[in-house]
């Protein structure tokens, strides 16, 4: 690691993770979370918003799969520039098929292309973090590699959102949101731009074993089989699906059940106002029980501290419950539910992704291992964001979040029985 040409090492890395991982976060939260938002303010009922935006995440799924392929041709900073350059001129093309009359079939069927190009994105960009830095950089840098993820999230569910609630009181609805996909537009064919002359690049004619199809073939399909082959493998996966099982309905609907009409069983809250809220105050509990969550395992284990970190992780839950029972128009008590939910998502999810490092990773494919399990994580949130809308068209948002209350109960029993295969104070070479 990190023994690419010398050249490429005088740029300072910061000036390249902190971009880099900023364009990591931002697709993922665009349709993850913001697209929701659009979608209802332009009156696309919560069943389709919850499983379209769902389904197109199943590529961040499916990277592992392809991503092998990706070192064969060209290199790690061909493909990021590439695919910035491509959601860039995606996302323009969402803003022109807003005014169309078939909005929701086009702007769905791009933004899966963009979930497409963000998933590469991300296995190029983890390769470049990894092949251009030492052991010890890595280290150093890991920081800021999830402060700026986390900044995407502020900018583009917080700032960025908020920039529309104010937009749709002058431009309208429409013009307001085609506005802010041009913006994420001009912001990615920038980052395209930048990254061509400061991100470093490998020198392919230094790699000694010439990588084929076939070659890459066998190899993933060894990274496969080893996979479901490692001892508990199968309670494990239970467990990283189960962990985030309640999460996967309450993520998709809470923002929409913030904008519905208060006559509907919704709070009624502007645009503005929920950007304001998830952009700004959530983002900051969420880094907060993040960074208090590392201190939490290290002095206790992961092992000892792992029920404590679910129960961190599901029971804020109960916030959306009382949200939804009383309907308060006072934003203080949203703001302060909303605090309560991030950070105490924020300090359960380390645990599972520990978990994951630590318990399932380890082996002879560690890397490769770890992508398959953030893949099959991904499936814990998608499969239930699919249905959650139905389910909450069915029941109605207060019944809905009791039904996300019952919906943790899986993931406690998971918890207290999960494997450890690997001792916790094991160090590999």
């Amino acid at each position: 690691m990190g023994k690419n040409n010398s050249v490429t090492r005088r740029i300072q890395p910061i000036l390249w993770i902190s971009t880099l991982y900023f364009a990591m976060g931002v697709p993922f939260v665009t349709i993850n979370a913001v697209s929701g938002i659009m979608y209802k303010d332009m009156g696309v009922s919560d069943s389709q918003i919850t499983f379209w935006t769902a389904l197109i995440l199943f590529s961040w799924t499916l990277k592992p799969l392809w991503s092998p392929f990706l070192e064969i041709y060209k290199t790690k900073k061909f493909f990021v520039i590439s695919t910035q350059f491509a959601i860039g001129i995606l996302f323009a093309l969402v803003a022109l098929s807003l005014p169309m009359h078939d909005f929701f079939k086009y702007s769905i069927a791009l933004f899966a292309v963009i979930a497409f190009c963000g998933a590469t994105h991300d296995v190029v960009a983890d390769g470049t973090y990894i092949g251009f830095l030492t052991n010890k950089e890595q280290a150093k840098y890991i920081g800021w590699q999830g402060a700026f993820y986390n900044l995407a999230k502020i900018i583009s569910s917080g700032a960025l959102v908020y920039f529309a609630g104010v937009l749709e009181k002058t431009k309208g609805v429409t013009h307001a949101w085609m506005i802010i996909m041009v913006i994420y537009a001009l912001l990615f064919l920038g980052l395209a731009v930048y990254h061509y002359f400061i991100l470093p690049k490998e020198n392919k004619e230094e790699q000694k074993d010439e990588k084929t199809a076939g070659n890459v073939r066998q190899e993933l399909l060894e990274v496969i089989t080893s996979f479901f082959t490692k001892k508990k493998i199968l309670w494990c996966i239970l467990f990283i699906i189960l962990y985030r099982f309640a999460e996967g309905f309450a993520i998709k609907i809470a923002p929409l059940f913030f904008k519905a009409p208060r006559t509907s069983g919704g709070l009624g809250l502007s645009t503005s106002d929920i950007g304001l809220i998830y952009g700004t105050y959530g983002s900051a509990a969420f880094i907060l029980g993040s960074v208090l969550a590392g201190y939490f395992i290290s002095a206790r284990g992961l092992k000892r501290s792992l029920i404590w970190l679910c129960c961190a992780f599901n029971i804020p839950f109960v916030v959306y419950a009382l949200l939804a029972h009383y309907q308060p128009a006072d934003l203080l008590p949203v703001g302060v539910a909303v605090v309560v939910e991030y950070f105490g998502y924020g300090f359960g999810f380390v645990g599972l992704m520990l978990y994951m490092m630590q318990q399932i990773a380890p082996g002879k494919h560690k890397t490769a291992h770890y992508a398959f399990a953030t893949g099959i994580m991904n499936l814990g949130v998608m499969i239930p964001g699919m249905i959650s809308g139905t389910i909450s068209d069915w029941i109605g948002y207060k019944m809905f979040f009791i039904w996300v209350l019952i919906a943790t109960i899986p993931a406690f029993l998971a918890t207290l029985f999960v494997p450890f295969p690997y001792p916790e104070n094991q160090k590999e070479q």
